[in-house]
């Protein structure tokens, strides 16, 4: 509930600074008086936004601060996703500064609009005429439904549900666009995936395989200079190796004369021995070399398709070419595990759905059974107000999609008078009628769930009499359960409130101001028989005024 009211430098406010009790509390003053700048200066509280137009002075600062008690609340987890200190004297403070930019405040810590809209939804409902129109949309009618029917755990989980249920609808559709585009590249993936394979990239020697070709590509000249050296090696008496054995024993005679001598002996020994090495290997080289045109022409393919396999890819070793082999087959098993993938995501889907078709039939189920108690209730409370004909109808279809609160359409249908049809609330109901409408529900639902403190704006506007004492009982039995302004022109309500408070204005030196002052029984009397009979006051006014206040 809204404890107190502190409102500096706003509009015709100098200073204000109001104290508030629970139960009804009854705002009244002539037209003109200010009782739409105070109804401002709390809406800035609420989060509405701020501009410097609105400043007294605009070189000072204005504040608006409100206090209000929120123990009976619960919004201690509202408090921790919002990042703010929980306190059950919560105070809510704005600023305009000076300059133009405006501050916000929640118990001194400072937070964005958005922050304090989210809280102050929670703590104060300002019932305009702009409000009454919310009567006729959608998302109003289910939030009356739902709250009487106690849906709100239920449409929660649906809540979760459906979020998870668009995400894997997300999921499953990028997987088959991703399809799409895959198979669009597979059959080429696979092209170049067999192309690699065939080669066996794995078992190729490069540099084997070039000299392979090179000694088969020119078998004969090798053969050719194979048996030249050995005869130049081999030759008798011109041979190398004769000539080597010579150089051998002409080095034996001098050997004896010192190291010098048996040193270069030894080496010609080495490489006689190394010769002749060379000349068996010379042999067996010869020996062993063919000519295969088959093989060189199979040696010579492999060779061009690889080169071939280099220019395609763009690469020029054979390690790069296993690297991109072993990526194409990572994509062609994308392509074929993609099916699973896609399979096990609709089994995924369709689980979710199976769980949110049960949330959805229990909301339903709910909604369908609270229905007949709404209208039989807001029936006999518009037959108090002055509209004993009027019908009332609540029209609710299952629908095959899942929509944001379930799988319902609602929609709220109004009969005025006999002897006419069901039409929808908003072409049906004239202003008059949607704010008894609007009274009516607020009472209902009153009696199902903690409201918070509510102010109505003038809700009274357009009755009279009989009906305006009906509508004061409703806010007087609504009072007893929550926190209630009224701000209002007739005498029969302000007689209701537990408390009276008077905007009026006030001329100091040439400048207007507005004022609140809250009434003691004597001036109550007064304001009421002002409202009963004018300025002028009766005796049968303060008469008047007396019983309706007894």
């Amino acid at each position: 509930m809204l404890t107190s009211l502190y409102i500096k430098n706003y509009a015709l406010i100098d200073e204000l600074n109001v104290a508030f009790n629970n139960g009804l509390t009854i705002i009244t003053g002539e037209t003109g008086a200010g009782k739409s700048i105070l109804l401002g200066g709390l809406s800035l509280v609420l989060g509405k936004r701020a501009d410097l137009s609105q400043v007294k002075n605009a070189e000072e600062k204005c504040i608006i601060e409100a206090v209000f008690d929120i123990a009976n609340y619960d919004l201690k987890e509202l408090f921790k996703v919002l990042d703010l200190d929980y306190d059950v004297q919560t105070i809510i403070r704005r600023e305009i500064l000076p300059s133009g930019k405006s501050r916000a405040f929640i118990n001194d810590t400072p937070v964005t609009l958005e922050s304090l809209v989210a809280l102050s939804s929670y703590l104060i409902d300002i019932h305009s005429q702009h409000q009454t129109q919310q009567l006729t949309q959608d998302d109003y009618q289910f939030k009356v439904i739902d709250a009487l029917a106690e849906n709100k755990s239920n449409l929660e989980t649906f809540s979760k549900g459906l979020v998870a249920y668009k995400s894997l609808q997300k999921d499953l559709e990028e997987l088959k666009l991703s399809k799409a585009e895959l198979i669009k590249e597979y059959d080429y993936n696979l092209f170049l995936s067999n192309e690699l394979k065939e080669i066996n990239l794995e078992k190729i020697d490069l540099e084997d395989l070039e000299n392979q070709y090179e000694e088969l590509n020119n078998v004969e000249t090798i053969g050719e200079k194979l048996s030249s050296s050995k005869v130049i090696l081999n030759t008798e008496d011109l041979g190398a190796i004769d000539q080597l054995k010579a150089v051998k024993q002409e080095l034996s005679k001098i050997a004896g004369f010192g190291k010098l001598y048996e040193s270069l002996k030894a080496r010609i020994d080495s490489v006689g021995i190394e010769l002749e090495d060379i000349l068996v290997e010379l042999d067996n080289l010869e020996e062993n070399l063919s000519t295969d045109p088959q093989e060189l022409e199979q040696i010579g393919s492999k060779l061009q398709i690889i080169n071939n396999l280099f220019q395609k890819h763009s690469v020029s070793e054979i390690e790069e070419l296993i690297t991109i082999k072993n990526d194409l087959k990572s994509k062609i098993d994308n392509t074929e595990i993609l099916d699973d993938t896609i399979r096990l995501k609709e089994e995924q889907i369709l689980k979710l759905e199976e769980k949110l078709n049960q949330v959805a039939l229990k909301i339903h189920n709910k909604r369908k059974k609270i229905i007949p108690v709404f209208v039989s209730k807001l029936e006999a409370i518009l037959s108090d107000l002055g509209m004993p004909n009027a019908k009332f109808k609540v029209e609710l279809e299952t629908t095959r999609h899942f929509l944001k609160n379930g799988k319902d359409n609602l929609q709220f249908l109004f009969m005025a008078n006999k002897g006419s049809s069901f039409n929808e609330l908003k072409k049906s109901a004239s202003g008059g009628e949607l704010s008894r409408i609007m009274l009516a529900i607020k009472s209902i639902l009153a009696e199902y769930i903690q409201l918070p403190s509510i102010m109505f704006d003038e809700i009274d506007t357009g009755v009279s009499g009989e009906i305006s004492n009906k509508m004061g009982e409703i806010m007087k039995q609504m009072s007893s359960q929550m926190q209630v302004f009224t701000i209002t022109h007739l005498p029969q309500i302000a007689a209701k409130g537990n408390s009276h408070f008077k905007v009026f204005k006030t001329d100091i030196e040439e400048v207007t101001h507005t004022q609140l002052k809250k009434l003691n029984e004597d001036e109550r009397i007064v304001e009421i028989a002002q409202m009963l009979g004018g300025l002028n006051i009766t005796d049968s006014a303060m008469a008047h005024a007396k019983q309706l206040l007894n």
